[in-house]
């Protein structure tokens, strides 16, 4: 076969395995038979190995390919993954509403039910229609680049539906046709069905391997792996429901940041959004309610719990969303969840079982945490031997006695929780648990002193537990009184403090886990997080099970993880009600970790989401002498206290009041990084060309903007320009 036969050939197969894959992954409509697939499907593969330059990245062949990773790159979102606030409880659905209408009075408000996805938030984004970069969630400002991984799922297509082959048979990408956005970033869900979930953990089990918990553990476990082969070897599939960049390049933009102006023919809403999305190949989910009164909302949230059960994945809840886009821009947002959004989890579910005994973990904070040793139970996909019981008072106001029949579910359908006894099923053995009056760790007196429980589930469950443990905490508003070690050189408060700094949440640092956390507390290498970064190569080495590779990796973790972040360092502290979200809003208000600590409680509280509680913590926390002098040591160390999220008040650069709009393919800065400097220094970026746009900042292969700039007289501005103009 000539080159032009074997190239017009590729194309049409290219063009017919991508329909067949739309078709089986998506529609779940097969047209042809697996024989009849593969046969195509090696035809390519013989025509890419006679003719290697036909083999685009966007090919049906190049899903799985590539050597294993080391390991996986940071993306940086530009618009960030903003988590959902949650609730249980209809009356709290019923205010949410009321909420937004006061927000919008005498608008009138319609919604969006979707089904709650138990799986993996990623976002992907496609330039010129095809799949350029895929990402996970992270921290919800950066994630970890899985472009590799997420191409092995056969329902993320490759390119979106409307593109079509260039004629250049040199040509590495796309010609977008006009329904297909120059540049769209998307959002949505990875899981694995449950099927796949019980043949891969049979598997497993036949091969001698540990089983997963659970699909979302699957899941997530499937899109750690560095090498996109053992991933292509897992089931995944996923649902797409939303938004982050908005698409640019044609008339069918997505949704709008708050300054841009939505164009013509542009989704205005949710349920526009859905099937704009299903129009260009991907894959929705298959039941969606829209509402409009808070009696529709509850009759939908009560119907996807009646036939959630009969789909392919894992559901936890209900996603409610306010429809309108523009609504939803003028709602806006708090600093971990829109406004304009909540989920409802449906009621855990509950299991019954023996309490042997209760035994105390000590967290970070010193606090004292009561857990029930169980007889092993399986519940929502895992097995449970053993439950948190919250505190004294708790285990008084349920009665819950050493050798009662209790019930447990899971909190947030992740952490386990004894809720109740089975009374009637007393023998009379049972007995009574008496708290310790010291420390089971240290041997230290323990105080007590009433502390709302939220604020102890935040602050001492394991980092494990991640967004559950604030799930739990807002679920109980109550105060309680704990008891709490006074000991801050606890040898648990420290092993507690270690891990939490090293977490991937905070500083990130590579094998700092729990087990290294507790020889470096044991053999008294450190005493604090400012101790880590005096450690010595021959010293890590000589831990029990510690290899020099290994030391090695984690010392350079530890060099690495000096540059991080101003808000990852702050959180890391432990300081008490500060977490993640609460550092990102310091960060962003202001510049450096000494401005922090020298602002005063009332001062601190202009910060967005910093409140009187939270900023006296805050005062009160670098009051103490010994916290002082560890921020010295840290300074000292060479860490990072400037923030990069700091944005300063829009007068101040040089940049303020001023509108660009960004097209083309810059040579040095990414589009993303270019759009985070101008907001940094005061400018708006904008989604399209109009009168209003004061500079068109212009790189190779700019498109229609360019020719809308020209048109309407609209500066045009090209790198070097915007980096004199904007300060280097």
């Amino acid at each position: 076969m000539k080159r032009e036969q074997a190239k017009t050939r590729h194309a049409r197969l290219v063009e017919e395995i991508r329909k067949h894959d739309h078709a089986y992954y998506v529609l779940a409509q097969p047209v042809i038979s697996d024989q009849e697939y593969d046969r195509l499907y090696h035809e390519l593969l013989d025509l890419e190995k006679d003719f290697p330059k036909l083999a685009t990245p966007d090919s049906p062949s190049q899903r799985v390919g590539g050597a294993p990773l080391s390991e996986f790159q940071s993306v940086r979102h530009a618009v960030p993954m903003m988590s959902l606030d949650n609730t249980y409880s209809q009356e709290e659905v019923r205010d949410f509403v009321k909420r937004v209408q006061k927000l919008l009075p005498d608008e009138k408000l319609e919604w969006v039910v979707e089904p709650k996805v138990d799986g993996v938030a990623v976002s992907l984004r496609y330039e010129n229609g095809v799949l350029a970069v895929g990402a996970t969630r992270g921290d919800g400002t950066t994630g970890d680049d899985i472009t590799a991984n997420l191409k092995t799922i056969r329902s993320v297509p490759l390119t979106l539906v409307g593109t079509r082959s260039t004629a250049s048979p040199t040509s590495k990408i796309r010609d977008a046709v006009e329904s297909v956005p120059t540049v769209l970033e998307v959002r949505g869900e990875v899981f694995l069905p449950l099927v796949g979930f019980e043949k891969l953990n049979a598997e497993r089990k036949s091969a001698g391997e540990e089983m997963f918990a659970n699909p979302r553990n699957a899941a997530a476990g499937s899109l750690k792996q560095l090498d996109p082969k053992i991933v292509a070897k897992r089931p995944l599939d996923i649902l797409l429901y939303g938004i982050g960049t908005p698409a640019s390049g044609t008339a069918r933009l997505g949704l709008l940041p708050e300054h841009a102006v939505p164009e013509a023919g542009a989704p205005q809403s949710q349920v526009e959004l859905l099937n704009f999305l299903k129009s260009l190949g991907f894959k929705t989910p298959e039941r969606t309610w829209f509402c409009k009164s808070e009696d529709e909302l509850l009759a939908a949230i009560a119907k996807l719990d009646t036939v959630r059960k009969n789909f392919a994945y894992e559901t936890d809840g209900a996603v409610i969303k306010l429809n309108s886009f523009e609504q939803q821009r003028h709602v806006g947002a708090t600093a971990k969840a829109p406004r304009w959004a909540i989920a409802y989890k449906y009621a855990p579910e509950q299991a019954e079982t023996r309490l042997h005994k209760i035994t105390i973990q000590v967290g970070r904070t010193g606090a004292l945490t009561p857990v029930a040793e169980l007889e092993p139970v399986f519940l929502a996909g895992s097995t449970i031997s053993r439950a948190t019981l919250h505190n004294e008072d708790y285990i008084r106001e349920k009665d819950i006695r050493i050798g009662d029949t209790v019930v447990i579910e899971k909190a947030g359908e992740v952490i386990p929780a004894v809720v109740s006894v089975v009374l009637k099923k007393r023998s009379g053995g049972e007995k009574k648990f008496h708290f310790p009056k010291t420390c089971p760790e240290c041997g230290a007196k323990v105080s007590r002193s009433n502390q709302r429980a939220a604020d102890i589930l935040s602050a001492d469950l394991d980092e494990k537990s991640g967004t559950a443990s604030e799930t739990l905490a807002a679920r109980s508003e109550d105060e309680y009184a704990i008891w709490r070690c006074v000991n801050p050189d606890c040898p648990a408060q420290i092993r507690g403090r270690l891990e939490h700094w090293c977490s991937r949440g905070a500083m990130d640092i590579e094998g700092g886990g729990e087990a290294l956390a507790a020889l470096l507390v044991k053999s008294n290498l450190v005493r604090d997080v400012a101790d880590l970064y005096e450690l010595k190569l021959e010293a890590v080495v000589a831990l029990e099970r510690m290899g020099k590779k290994s030391a090695k990796n984690f010392l350079d973790a530890l060099a690495a993880s000096k540059a991080r972040d101003l808000w990852r360092l702050l959180f890391g502290l432990g300081i008490l009600h500060v977490g993640a979200g609460v550092a990102k809003s310091l960060a962003r208000h202001f510049p450096t970790l000494d401005n922090i600590f020298a602002a005063s409680a009332e001062q601190l509280t202009e910060a967005e989401d910093i409140g009187e509680v939270i900023a006296q913590s805050l005062v009160n926390w670098h009051g103490e002498a010994r916290n002082q002098k560890l921020i010295e040591r840290l300074r000292a160390a060479g860490l990072n206290f400037k923030s990069e999220l700091y944005q300063p008040a829009a007068e101040a650069g040089p940049l303020a009041g001023k509108t660009f709009v960004l097209t083309g393919t810059l040579p040095t800065l990414k589009r993303e990084e270019a759009a985070a400097k101008i907001e940094t220094l005061g400018g708006k970026v904008s989604g399209s060309v109009s009168k209003k746009t004061d500079f068109v900042l212009a790189g190779d292969e700019a498109g229609s903007k360019l020719d809308k700039a020209q048109k309407l007289g609209v500066k045009i501005i090209s790198e070097a320009e915007f980096l004199k103009m904007s300060g280097g």
